[in-house]
C-alpha cells in the first residue's frame, strides 16, 4: 500500500478525526474550509489508502473493572521465525494484551497488558508465559498511574 501525498487539508481533517472520529463532515468542513462532500471524498480516500486504519470507541478500563495495567518485557528462548511468529499469534489472540512491540535490546517483545486484578494477571502469565516453552524469561512492571494513554499521532511540523 502506497502512502498518498497528504496536503494541509488532509492533515487538518485527520486532526479533527483523531480528536473525535464521530465528527460529521459538515463540522469538519467548516473548520478546514471545504464542503461536506469534499471532506467525505477525502475521508474515503484516506480510508482506502490505509491512512485511516479503523475507527473505534475508546473504552474506560476502570468503568469495565480492568483497573490494572502491566508492562511486560518478554525474552524468547530462541529467536527464530517460527518461535517469533507463534508468539505473535498467541499475543494477537489474547484480549488482555493491549499492545505488543517486537523490540531490540535484552527483551524480544514488550507487552502492555490490562487485567482486572493480580489474580487475572497471574492467570494471564500462566497461559502466556509459563505454559510456553519458548519463553525464557519475562519481567513485569505494574503501572501506578495512567499518565498518558492514546494512539494519537503527531500531525504537525
Amino acid at each position: 500500500m502506497q502512502t498518498p501525498d497528504l496536503d494541509q487539508l488532509d492533515i487538518a481533517i485527520l486532526a479533527c478525526l483523531q480528536e473525535d472520529a464521530r465528527t460529521i463532515a459538515e463540522t469538519i468542513g467548516a473548520k478546514v474550509g471545504l464542503s461536506a462532500a469534499a471532506v467525505q471524498r477525502r475521508i474515503k480516500r484516506l480510508r482506502e489508502t490505509g491512512v485511516i486504519e479503523r475507527e473505534v470507541a475508546v473504552l474506560s478500563p476502570a468503568a469495565l473493572g480492568l483497573s490494572m495495567t502491566f508492562v511486560v518485557m518478554v525474552e524468547m528462548e530462541r529467536e527464530n521465525l517460527a518461535v517469533l511468529d507463534a508468539f505473535r499469534r498467541q499475543v494477537l489472540a489474547d484480549d488482555c494484551v493491549q499492545q505488543c512491540y517486537y523490540v531490540t535490546g535484552n527483551a524480544d517483545f514488550v507487552l502492555i497488558v490490562t487485567c482486572p486484578d493480580m489474580a487475572g494477571f497471574e492467570a494471564f502469565t500462566r497461559r502466556m508465559f509459563f505454559d510456553n516453552p519458548n519463553v525464557r524469561h519475562f519481567t513485569t512492571s505494574v503501572a501506578m498511574d495512567r499518565v498518558k494513554v492514546g494512539l494519537d499521532l503527531p500531525l504537525g511540523p
